[in-house]
């Protein structure tokens, strides 16, 4: 089941993040976080003028929006659904990047190396406190970015 959060140039511009905490509440209220990995999309409704060609991840207010969540609910990429490339567009809101419409995004290589270790390192402590053992969670995860983990480095990580 998909779970659409829906945010515009309000919510960006005020940097309210109350969409993202109604259902991150309701979670918690309910099944628990986890019963929603892999589930979240957005659906950024932001207007620009009819003449401005950049795409989201080059709009500094949006990338503020999702840098305060990023601080707020760092374990959330483990949210998004990854399979319709929500992780990637999330970590192209956080992460500096270029956007070349023939290749895509390249991302800044040293800015994607701290961004998925901290990552790893945020949501390795964040499972197991939700007493999720294993690490192919994490380990997919980097995948998506070209890391490969080996599990001597999680040994590393307790």
């Amino acid at each position: 089941m998909t779970i659409d959060i829906a945010i515009g140039n309000q919510q960006i511009e005020t940097l309210d993040l109350s969409a993202v905490t109604e259902v991150v509440e309701g979670l918690e209220k309910g099944e628990g976080i986890l019963s929603a990995e892999q589930q979240i999309q957005f659906k950024i409704n932001y207007t620009l003028p009819e003449n401005d060609p950049r795409e989201l991840s080059e709009i500094p207010e949006i990338r503020l929006w999702f840098i305060a969540l990023n601080a707020r609910y760092p374990w959330f990429p483990i949210l998004l659904n990854w399979r319709e490339g929500e992780l990637a567009r999330y970590t192209a809101m956080v992460v500096p990047h270029e956007f070349k419409r023939t290749e895509g995004i390249q991302y800044n290589p040293e800015a994607l190396d701290i961004f998925i270790m901290g990552k790893v390192f945020t949501l390795h402590q964040w499972l197991k406190s939700q007493g999720v053992t294993g690490n192919s969670r994490l380990k997919a995860m980097a995948q998506i970015f070209g890391y490969d983990l080996d599990d001597s480095f999680f040994a590393l990580l307790g």
